[in-house]
């Protein structure tokens, strides 16, 4: 659009080309649209805003009773606000530390909180998702195990999350084993004899994991290193606050994602990855490292203590290729941890963890629901089996504003309740799933 005629004919000319048509000589003349662009007409302010206010009111809210890596957490308005200040929402990287202050800080609060919640003692300013930040995990124990090339992955880790993980392993030459579970959780003994065949880098598992269910991994970690390798866990951050880090199960690398630090569902993203780990694996992490120190004046400063080695050097020989985030989502986590503090991230989790074992109790009592793992622990997600139609039930639900479970197996239904969910809503979904 800035361009002149003058300007277009310099260019044309310098590169020896007749018309800017000519550029697109390789393309296929089939497809190429011939039409005119049914593009509309400009509109004032007030026609705009009118207009996309009607495109709004085609968007339904739901009350959501669906997880499976993706919740409806509340979030503070105070955190959209801050957020969308200019100097934050249209930040780039921080190359420059004198100029980069308010940035770097804030990342530097963003890796201390999500050690805090880990009990790791190092994290990276980010990642894209939670799946990929598993992926990316999986390469720091191959690269810190340097001949072994097997990793093994419990299947009871989100399939997402396991999908994701497999595309990563096929075009980066790791061998990935995915260990079947046992009774909905990771079947310990099973990874355990793959540990003997000494050829594993490392283990992922979840907590909780994609039934829910809060994981016993008393043991694991020990077996695992005494095989010379590492363990990673796939952590919902927000459960956190009550149950046990990663570190206390003794994991090496913690992984998962942000979005439970109360982002919305918004369509699939954007959403926030994290890794943490232990200082002895901490430039096999991708992504950079913001550390405080004192400027000439003694006063505090921070800057980049370890940069992603992908911006400097060959790509074929980059600890990861994911080296663009700018940070933004994890500003939003830092402002909603800060806003939260431990006590409300607490309260959060007993709001979730009341709700979702009141609506277990219903569903059971209804006799149309039974356990499908036995009585296991549980924060806000728990899985059933049941006989009902489920693709019925479902419609019957959003037709009258619910999204119901996920259809997570034959026969196996999970629900998700976060502190958002009423006990009206949770007895309203009930009737409407007997009506169904």
């Amino acid at each position: 659009m800035p361009h002149t005629e003058e300007d277009i004919r310099k260019m044309l000319d310098k590169i020896g080309v007749e018309k800017i048509d000519d550029l697109y000589s390789d393309v296929p003349a089939e497809v190429i649209f011939k039409e005119e662009y049914d593009i509309p007409s400009a509109m004032s302010e007030i026609e705009l805003r009118r207009h996309f206010g009607e495109l709004g009111k085609k968007n339904r809210q739901l009350k959501i009773f669906a997880g499976g890596g993706a919740y409806d957490h509340y979030s503070p308005a105070t955190v959209g606000h801050l957020l969308a200040r200019s100097e934050f929402y249209t930040a780039y990287t921080p190359y420059q530390p004198e100029i980069s202050q308010g940035t770097l800080q804030y990342i530097f609060e963003y890796q201390s909180m999500i050690c805090e919640l880990t009990g790791m003692e190092a994290t990276n300013a980010s990642m894209y998702d939670g799946a990929t930040a598993t992926a990316e995990a999986m390469f720091m124990m191959v690269a810190a195990a340097k001949k072994k090339n097997r990793v093994l992955i419990s299947s009871t880790v989100a399939d997402a999350v396991v999908r994701v993980v497999e595309t990563y392993a096929r075009f980066h030459g790791v061998e990935l084993t995915v260990v079947a579970e046992k009774d909905g959780v990771s079947d310990l003994e099973a990874i355990k004899k793959e540990l003997e065949k000494g050829d594993v880098a490392g283990v992922i598992v979840p907590q909780p994991n994609k039934y829910g269910i809060i994981e016993d991994l008393t043991g694991l970690a020990d077996a695992i290193h005494a095989a010379k390798g590492l363990l990673t866990i796939n952590a919902d951050p927000s459960t956190l606050a009550v149950l046990r880090t990663p570190k206390g199960w003794g994991a090496d690398i913690a992984c998962g994602d942000g979005q439970t630090l109360g982002m919305p569902l918004s369509f699939g993203g954007p959403y926030l990855g994290y890794i943490a780990c232990d200082k002895a694996q901490i430039r096999k992490m991708p992504g950079r490292v913001v550390g405080a120190t004192k400027d000439a004046d003694g006063k505090r400063a921070y800057v980049l203590t370890l940069q992603a080695r992908e911006q400097h050097i060959r790509r074929e020989k980059a600890t990861s290729n994911i080296c663009s985030n700018q940070s933004l989502m994890a500003l939003y986590a830092t402002i909603y941890l800060s806003l939260m503090g431990k006590e409300g991230l607490k309260e959060v989790n007993k709001l979730c963890c009341d709700g979702a074992h009141y609506l277990y109790n219903k569903l059971i009592g209804t006799g149309k629901f039974t356990p499908a793992f036995g009585e296991k622990p549980f924060l806000k997600e728990f899985t059933l089996k049941t006989d009902l139609d489920m693709e019925k039930v479902n419609k019957h639900l959003l037709d009258n504003g619910f999204m119901g479970p996920l259809v997570t197996g034959e026969g196996l239904v999970t629900f998700a309740v976060t502190e958002k969910r009423t006990k009206e809503e949770i007895d309203q979904l009930i009737t409407l799933m007997l009506e169904a």
